[in-house]
């Protein structure tokens, strides 16, 4: 049997670029990126706007008719999702780690921006959910805005990634959770401003068709462990790193 997916991927790829390079939302954010405008607000459309350009073009090239017996087979969906989500993956939280970069320096920080890790789990559940239904056609929604979904999610987690890993430098961030449009029940109920560590578990989550936005700015918030000679922020995890290294040479010449 013939792989599909090779030159499935190609056109998807091909299609994507293209759509992504005229997208005038995008270079707007860019835009706004370059001239040290771009907030979280911004990121969450870069997302949006890349998850309904994969979308789309997702719509336009896997159809039930390019499929061997009309099905998602597991072996495709695999490499597919894996593939394409990777690239929205770098793309989204390329932008958003880009932005947190500007932000601590508008506010005079000299920590380094913290990358989120992939979230497999997610692209394991999209996969194992498209490859369990004979009929592709029945699942022909998870190609709309469950990408959506998963595209905001990569901000949302650069989002926490940092505000852990500012919080570890013994600052205060504050994360506020704003409501976008007809809001249901449980995003009413999320919404407001969060002293970290009082975050509630689920500031970060959001359902489908979602687009309340998750938003961090440093700028403003209490400097608790700067050193007052260098005026160099401490990094928390380097100092960790360089303890346990040290622990390991006392072991060593024990």
């Amino acid at each position: 049997m013939e792989d599909i997916l090779p030159p499935l991927l190609e056109k998807i790829n091909q299609d994507f670029d293209e759509r992504a390079a005229n997208s005038k939302k995008l270079k707007q954010s860019l835009e706004l990126l370059k001239n040290k405008k771009a907030t979280y607000i911004q990121a969450n459309e870069f997302g949006v706007e890349v998850g309904q350009i994969l979308s789309d073009v997702l719509g336009t090239h896997v159809t039930v008719d390019i499929l061997p017996d009309g099905k998602m087979y597991f072996n495709i969906a695999d490499r597919l999702f894996n593939s394409i989500l990777k690239k929205n993956f770098d793309l989204i939280s390329g932008y958003s780690t880009d932005v947190q970069s500007e932000l601590n320096q508008l506010a005079g920080f000299k920590l380094k921006s913290q990358v989120p890790e992939l979230n497999q789990d997610r692209i394991d559940g999209i996969v194992n959910r498209i490859s369990s239904e004979e009929d592709f056609e029945k699942i022909l929604w998870l190609l709309k805005e469950p990408i959506v979904t998963f595209s905001q999610s990569v901000v949302d987690d650069t989002i926490k990634k940092n505000i852990d890993f500012q919080a570890k430098a013994g600052l205060k961030p504050k994360i506020v959770r704003k409501l976008v449009g007809k809001a249901c029940d449980w995003c009413r109920n999320l919404a407001g401003s969060y002293d970290y560590p009082n975050v509630p578990s689920d500031v970060y989550h959001r359902h489908e068709r979602c687009r309340c936005t998750v938003e961090y700015d440093p700028r403003g918030i209490h400097k608790l462990r700067q050193d007052v000679w260098s005026k160099n922020w401490v990094d928390p995890d380097k100092e960790a790193k360089i303890a346990e290294r040290k622990n390991l040479n006392l072991k060593n010449k024990k």
